[in-house]
C-alpha cells in the first residue's frame, strides 16, 4: 500500500470516481431492481412469461426445439403441461378476438389437438421472448425467429408468448394453478456444483 501512496501523493494516480468502474450486479429475484445508474441502462427485473405450443407445433414435434432456444437463451422453465385445451379457458383467453370473423375457427383449431403451455422465468422474458417467437404471419416472420423457421401460414404459427408483463401475469393465472409452478433457488449464488 506504501507505493500506491506515493503514486497517489506524487499525482501519479488519479482519485477514483464513485460510481465509475463499478461492476454491473445481476440482483436475485428477492430484490428490489435499483434504477440503472446509466441513462437507458438495463433493467434486471425477474419477469416470467407464458409460453404455448400450439397443436400443429405438437403434431410437428417442434416442442423440444422450443424448449431448447429458451433454455439456450439463459431463461428457467418453471411449470410445463400438455393438454387437450378446454374451450372456456379458449374463450377466456382468446376474449379480444371473439368478435373477429376467424374467432370461431380459431377456437376449433385450438381445440383440435393437444398443446403444450409453459411458463419461463427470467430478466425481460416477455419482451426477449416476442422477439424470438417472430412475426404473426409466417411470410413476415425473420429466418431465426421460431415462427420464421418453423411457421407454414399465419393460422397455423407453431407458438403464443404472451405480448405484455400483465397479460402474462393474467394468462398464467388462466393456465396454471400456483402449485403447478415452481421457485428455483437464485443459482447466481452457486457458481460450481460439487459431486455428492
Amino acid at each position: 500500500w506504501r507505493p500506491l501512496l506515493g503514486a497517489r501523493r506524487c499525482g501519479r494516480l488519479r482519485p477514483r470516481v464513485p460510481g465509475q468502474g463499478a461492476p454491473l450486479v445481476r440482483r436475485s429475484s428477492g430484490d428490489t431492481p435499483d434504477p440503472s445508474p446509466f441513462k437507458g441502462g438495463p433493467s434486471w427485473t425477474r419477469e416470467r412469461t407464458l409460453v404455448a405450443v400450439k397443436p400443429d407445433g405438437v403434431q410437428r414435434r417442434l416442442v423440444g426445439d422450443v424448449i431448447q432456444r429458451f433454455e439456450r437463451r439463459g431463461f428457467t422453465l418453471v411449470g410445463m403441461k400438455m393438454l387437450q385445451a378446454p374451450e372456456s379457458v379458449l374463450a377466456e383467453h382468446y376474449q379480444d378476438l371473439q368478435r373477429k370473423p376467424f374467432y370461431p375457427a380459431l377456437i376449433r383449431y385450438m381445440s383440435s389437438g393437444p398443446m403444450v403451455a409453459m411458463v419461463w422465468e427470467g430478466y425481460n422474458v416477455v419482451r426477449a421472448s416476442r422477439a424470438m417467437i417472430g412475426h404473426t404471419d409466417s411470410a413476415e416472420a425473420a429466418p431465426g425467429t421460431i415462427r420464421g423457421d418453423f411457421s407454414v401460414h399465419i393460422s397455423r404459427n407453431v407458438i403464443h408468448a404472451s405480448d405484455s408483463v400483465e397479460g402474462a401475469q393474467r394468462e398464467i393465472q388462466l393456465w396454471f394453478q400456483s402449485s403447478e409452478l415452481v421457485s428455483w433457488a437464485d443459482t447466481a449464488q452457486h457458481s460450481s456444483i460439487h459431486p455428492a
